[in-house]
């Protein structure tokens, strides 16, 4: 059974948001979110917090400023998601706005998996277009890696880390952290991307630069330009958007609105089919991101970040194709996947996966590059935390998983619980609250669930895996037009900031099914008004009249834009 709940709206709050110009609708909205003044909505970039107040910012504003003066040579080496693509991706540009002497590193997850470890240290000494280098900058990568950064310093090569992971129980000796995470920050935004941490990092070392005499304000780089990839990097890590990550995403879809972006974003917008001058964070998540993803879950991210890295429009977009492409291969694999998974899960009785509190699952035929895609499906539909596997290599000697969890269950403290209580387990893991990834050897599969299982049942209180549906309540009928769409459209809502979601009963008029998958619905308001809508990978017919929660979108289909609902749960 779901439970839906409507956000409370304090009327005090909805009524002085709206006093302040804020439109009644969005008051409501931004009231049930914790809004409680203009201020907090506040999105231009002098509303952002200060790089100073983040620990480390500064020493690596000035060590970066005397590495580029010496002329020493700079290896960024890349995470293979997207957050780790646009933060490599604005590292490089950055840092050659500064005249740096830099190139990229991203390693190839199937062959040395995440982080800055010895053997990439090693690879790093060999870089085919820039020789050893004398410092390795992580990006959305390092807090863990005190062996990496070890065979570096062995290397004769200085580190510096950028990461936004939390940490473990040892830091990794590198000349310089900057992490919101760390110990003893005081950056008030600890759910930063790696993109927006090195973005930081940028702001810093420009005002150092300023204060050596490279340049005055005016003539200084502008790095807003860069806005574009830190808006991409940070919706598609799925991120908490506090104030600052909305300011941050705002005014990069405020650059994507206006065509000021990157040729491979711009190309990506157009793989994708979607228009840039209306880009929104929907688009961002689940079509922009999507496709450069692909890049680092089935081949290489070498391609996605080259894709953000060219200045030549013909180029990117050429790129963009490929990354496309890849991208339809990885829906096809993650379709087969899934069809399996639910298989496995089909063996076990409701009530079994009922009494559940975290869900393992393995096929030996399934792609490492997926499984995490195919753990957040799988939690989903089950409201259960999940981690799925797939052999490491050809052999089969070791596994990788990918976890996603569910509110209230932060996934890495209970991976890190499991370590500590069965350290025989896993090899190595990593991540946050809402998604990490693991290793642990074949044979030790079975140990791992049941260890899984009680870790998750240790952390947890049962209330937890009841399955709620948070919505804004009903929606009056005089805002189903298509203007209002384009009013919530022009919001930041992601996570933590949730896109609006509405509850209201309808009379169903017509239904039919759409490619034998999808429910087409003409239904009826209470006043009488009639609305399209559709219910994706929905077969089973609606009762006459109905409880339906929906999200709203505009369907142009003919010229004439008209507004379409988008169900996704019918109250019983």
């Amino acid at each position: 059974m779901t439970a839906i709940r409507t956000r409370p709206a304090p009327p005090a709050t909805v009524e002085r948001l709206t006093a302040q110009g804020v439109h009644p609708l969005l008051a409501r909205l931004f009231a049930a979110r914790g809004v409680e003044n203009m201020q907090a909505l506040e999105t231009e970039l002098p509303g952002l917090l200060a790089p100073i107040t983040m620990r480390g910012c500064d020493d690596a504003a000035r060590w970066l400023a005397e590495a580029i003066a010496t002329n020493k040579k700079l290896l960024v080496v890349a995470d293979y998601d997207c957050d780790g693509a646009t933060a490599c991706a604005v590292a490089v540009r950055g840092l050659r706005m500064f005249g740096a002497r830099v190139d990229y590193l991203v390693p190839d997850r199937f062959k040395f998996g995440y982080g800055l470890t010895p053997e990439i240290v090693q690879l790093a000494t060999q870089h085919p277009r820039l020789g050893k280098p004398d410092v390795i900058v992580t990006v959305d990568n390092g807090i863990a890696s005190v062996t990496g950064v070890q065979a570096a310093h062995e290397a004769g090569i200085e580190v510096l880390v950028t990461d936004h992971h939390l940490p473990g129980d040892q830091l990794p000796a590198a000349r310089v952290i900057v992490n919101p995470n760390q110990p003893d920050c005081g950056f008030a935004s600890k759910s930063i991307a790696g993109v927006g941490v090195m973005f930081y990092v940028l702001l810093a070392l420009r005002a150092e630069l300023r204060t050596r005499g490279r340049f005055t304000t005016e003539t200084q780089p502008r790095l807003d330009s860069l806005l574009d990839l830190v808006a991409l990097g940070t919706v598609c890590d799925v991120v908490k958007l506090d104030s600052n990550n909305r300011i941050l995403v705002a005014q990069g879809l405020k650059r994507m609105r206006a065509g000021k972006m990157q040729p491979g974003v711009a190309a990506l917008f157009r793989a994708a089919g979607r228009e840039a001058r209306s880009a929104n964070a929907f688009d961002l998540g689940f079509a922009v991101g999507p496709r450069l993803n692909a890049a680092g879950r089935l081949a290489d991210m070498s391609l996605g970040i080259e894709c953000l890295l060219t200045d030549d429009a013909g180029r990117a977009f050429t790129i963009a194709q490929q990354l496309d492409q890849i991208n339809r291969d990885r829906r096809e694999i993650e379709a087969g996947m899934q069809e399996d998974a639910l298989a496995l899960l089909e063996e076990l009785d409701a009530e079994e996966i009922e009494a559940r509190r975290s869900i393992t699952l393995f096929d030996p035929d399934w792609h490492q590059g997926v499984i995490g895609i195919l753990a957040g499906r799988i939690k989903e539909k089950y409201h259960r935390p999940t981690i799925t596997f797939a052999p490491a290599d050809d052999d089969s000697e070791w596994l990788k998983g990918s976890g996603r969890s569910i509110p209230g269950v932060h996934l890495r403290d209970v991976l890190d619980l499991v370590s500590k209580q069965a350290p025989q387990i896993i090899s190595k893991f990593g991540g946050h609250a809402m998604a990490a990834g693991l290793t642990i050897h074949a044979d030790a599969l079975d140990e791992f669930e049941r260890a899984f299982e009680a870790a998750v049942r240790a952390l947890s209180g049962s209330e937890l895996f009841a399955r709620t549906i948070d919505t804004d309540g009903a929606l009056e009928d005089g805002y189903l037009q298509p203007q209002i769409v384009t009013l919530l459209e022009q919001q930041v809502w992601g996570q933590g900031f949730p896109a609006p979601l509405f509850c209201n009963e309808f009379r169903v008029l017509n239904q039919r099914l759409v490619k034998d998958k999808h429910l087409k619905l003409q239904l009826q308001t209470r006043s009488g008004s009639k609305v399209d809508g559709i219910w994706f990978g929905h077969t089973d017919p609606l009762p006459d009249n109905a409880q339906l929660v929906y999200r709203m979108t505009v369907d142009s289909y003919g010229g004439t834009p008209k507004i379409s609902l988008l169900i996704e749960h019918c109250v019983e």
